[in-house]
């Protein structure tokens, strides 16, 4: 994240750099103690039982999407403009990240990118995440006053919060990419095993078992039959 120059607000720049999800040291025996606020006032991550050690001060909700930090972009667009930072939505609401998230191996051919970190995106889209859009403007020698707002405290309340945090049994993309492919895999497992040939014998023998075991049935069924065992006479 660029620090130098074009008046940058401690806000903007702990907001991109702070680590949230973490463990709260102050709080590590209770639960739901991890760090998903961020308090403009302060400049730094706090967990739900931080709150009130931060009265009035206005907060930030932050999300986890992709294993990667998002702030809903109805929140942040009281602080900055997004303008031309692509959104995600999740949960019925558009979030953008908060830094660029890391690439395999860098983009090569045509398209639309990241002006900042080459990342392919939608049109007309120019930056993949907050972080993107302020390098740029920093980079390009502009003044980030003409991109920030004057917010009103009182709409960061943390009383303004919905949840604190998405529920773990939201989709993810990786997870939901995975999902696809093994159902795919399982209908074609499916699809060849119907078509496989059966032996008439076997599928008749099967029939006399119970269904459960197959396999035992026919093997106690092959075996030849020995001399018959008589109980000793009394």
């Amino acid at each position: 994240m660029v620090r130098d120059g074009g008046g940058m607000p401690g806000w903007l720049g702990g907001l991109v750099e702070e680590a949230f999800f973490v463990a709260c040291e102050a709080h590590e025996t209770r639960k739901k103690n991890e760090k998903n606020i961020f308090c403009l006032y302060c400049c730094t991550s706090i967990c739900p039982h931080c709150v009130s050690s931060h009265p009035a001060h206005p907060l930030l909700q932050v999300r986890r999407y992709v294993y990667n930090d998002v702030v809903r972009l109805d929140d942040l667009q009281k602080l900055i403009d997004c303008s031309h930072v692509q959104p995600y939505t999740i949960n019925s609401a558009k979030v953008v990240f908060l830094k660029p998230r890391p690439q395999s191996r860098p983009f090569k051919g045509s398209g639309n990118i990241c002006l900042t970190c080459d990342r392919i995106l939608q049109e007309p889209f120019h930056f993949c995440s907050l972080s993107c859009k302020v390098d740029h403007v920093v980079l390009q020698g502009e003044d980030l006053a003409s991109i920030l707002y004057r917010f009103n405290e009182s709409d960061l309340a943390f009383s303004h919060f919905e949840n604190l945090r998405m529920d773990s049994s939201d989709m993810l993309e990786e997870e939901h990419g995975q999902g696809m492919q093994e159902a795919v895999q399982y209908r074609e497992c499916s699809a060849a095993s119907s078509r496989r040939p059966e032996n008439s014998e076997v599928v008749k023998k099967n029939k006399k078992g119970t269904g459960f075991f197959p396999h035992i049935v026919l093997t106690l069924s092959n075996r030849r039959k020995g001399a018959p065992h008589r109980s000793p006479l009394s």
